[in-house]
């Protein structure tokens, strides 16, 4: 019986020991997602289903949704644009996301980077500057700010997560206008910031929601941070740069906030000229496994579609005409790559291995062999350098002449493979490097005519190259709109040609007298 009872127990013990093995391991981050900014390039309905879709399959709980003019305000008709959802949309795609264990974070900017609301009339009284609409005035909204009582009202409505993002970033004008700058000079540029954004906080915790911010300020002021609400939660974006590029992390830590970590797949200097693949590769390579050491407790990735710098069309010198976004990246449907480099390394526990991920990835999706990868990889991280000013921003000199022979290189290297699967998702990484070469061929046309020696006898060569080059533009706005069919909306597509042609458009307007 003894025997029986001993061999009984060793019994539940091993299926124990192997019910605990084969018990998934809890991830290191809690929370796992991914940012959406709908600023520019608006993304369709379907599209945003499949993506949440996508992130579900990916291990992903987590969507931070930057609505900004998107969203369907009603008590402030003029903040919504022409791409808004309806709110029946809106409240069927939260829904949708959480049939599928996503949670959606509505993130409403409420400090910097409000351009689209401070663009009109209505919100002048609020704005830091009365030219530069960029920033609200932390003095002129005493106690609750009715404005973004309404906003967060209207958000928590409709979406039935535990958190609201409030932004916070960049508030570069702190301390600007006469008022703010007297308060500054008391009682430091720190105060401005906490003051405000503890009144924001306090606004989402009347909703009975949890309040969210990006951490970049935080890291600046540590200190000052601390008579935040202890339930918000920083966001620490890093995209690539030194740990200590805004401050020392280990202060944040200590200030006992909970924390989340945000690497980029799209940022600056990214835009439709240029994809710098490799650095983003190394930003999730790098970042995730620092964040997990300090003790960040999720990682979202950011994805920019723009710098969210506008330029302002001015129709006198106080009233706005119009507001157009400074810089402009391919649209997130060329990205998967990325986006299945981001889920590796949140979901492994070593660093991401970027060479044996680009094999793996392409072997899986394109039927590449171990040769074919390298020279896919070799290709996409090519002489990926700016151009400022003429000038080629690169280690070494370099004329903007040897950087369009290097990419014409890397777009030979890429049409010389041949994907036997997932054809379309290849077309991206060819469209990309060819809309690279049409503007490399535009930067070696404009050196020329800013040279000191270019005259009038030059020009008749040079409208026929911008004449050829805007001609193979129609074929890159055909492949762009097919690529994107579905995934923006069609207006919005075709205003992103338009924006990517605009340089050699004006430039032969302006040579070949075009009325």
């Amino acid at each position: 019986m003894k025997k029986l009872l001993s061999a009984l127990l060793m019994l539940i013990s091993l299926n124990i020991a192997s019910a605990q093995s084969n018990k998934p391991e809890e991830n290191r981050f809690p929370v796992r997602g991914f940012h959406l900014d709908l600023r520019i390039q608006v993304m369709t309905m379907d599209a945003l289903k499949k993506f949440a879709l996508k992130l579900k399959e990916s291990g992903m709980n987590t969507l931070v949704m930057e609505w900004e003019g998107t969203y369907p305000y009603e008590k402030h008709p003029m903040i919504p644009n022409r791409y808004a959802y309806t709110k029946e949309e809106i409240v069927s795609f939260i829904k949708y996301c959480n049939s599928l264990g996503i949670d959606v974070i509505p993130l409403q900017q409420s400090f910097g980077h409000v351009e689209y609301i401070l663009r009109n009339e209505r919100y002048k009284s609020i704005r830091e500057d009365q030219k530069d609409y960029s920033q609200v005035c932390p003095l002129e909204t005493k106690g609750d700010s009715a404005l973004f009582t309404d906003l967060y009202k209207e958000l928590a409505l409709t979406h039935t997560s535990k958190y609201i993002h409030i932004g916070g970033d960049e508030t570069y004008l702190l301390g600007h206008d006469e008022k703010c700058r007297l308060k500054a000079e008391q009682e430091g540029k720190s105060k401005l910031y906490t003051d405000y954004i503890k009144m924001l906080c306090n606004i989402i915790i009347k909703l009975g929601k949890r309040p969210v911010l990006w951490a970049d300020i935080a890291l600046k002021y540590p200190e000052a941070i601390k008579s935040l609400p202890k339930g918000t939660v920083f966001i620490d974006w890093n995209y690539g740069w030194d740990m200590s590029r805004f401050g020392d992390h280990q202060k944040l830590m200590e200030s006992g906030f909970e924390i989340w970590g945000s690497p980029s797949l799209r940022s600056s200097p990214d835009n439709y000229n240029l994809t710098q693949w490799e650095k983003h590769f190394k930003n999730i390579r790098d970042f995730i496994p620092v964040s997990e050491k300090l003790g960040y407790k999720g990682m979202i990735m950011t994805s920019w579609s723009t710098s969210g710098i506008y330029s302002t069309v001015f129709e006198s010198s106080t009233d706005i005409a119009d507001l157009y976004s400074i810089r402009h990246v391919y649209p997130l449907s060329g990205f998967n790559i990325l986006f299945d480099a981001f889920k590796e390394g949140v979901n492994s526990k070593q660093p991401l291995n970027i060479d044996d991920f680009i094999q793996k990835y392409c072997k899986d999706h394109f039927g590449f062999n171990q040769a074919q990868s390298i020279s896919f990889w070799t290709a996409l991280k090519t002489a990926p350098y700016e151009i400022k000013q003429g000038e080629v921003a690169a280690p070494t000199a370099m004329s903007i002449q040897q950087l369009l022979d290097s990419n014409r290189m890397a777009v030979k290297a890429l049409y010389a493979l041949k994907p036997i699967k997932n054809q379309e998702e290849y077309e991206h990484f060819k469209l990309m490097a060819d809309i690279r070469n049409y503007y490399l061929q535009y930067q070696v046309i404009e050196k020329q005519v800013n040279d000191t020696t270019f005259n009038d006898t030059e020009k008749p060569v040079v409208i026929e190259k911008l004449k050829t080059l805007l001609a193979s533009s129609e074929g890159l706005n055909t492949r762009f709109n097919a690529l994107n069919k579905g995934f923006l909306n069609a207006s919005d597509i075709a205003y992103e040609n338009e924006v990517r042609n605009i340089k050699v458009i004006n430039l032969y307007n302006r040579l070949a007298r075009k009325k």
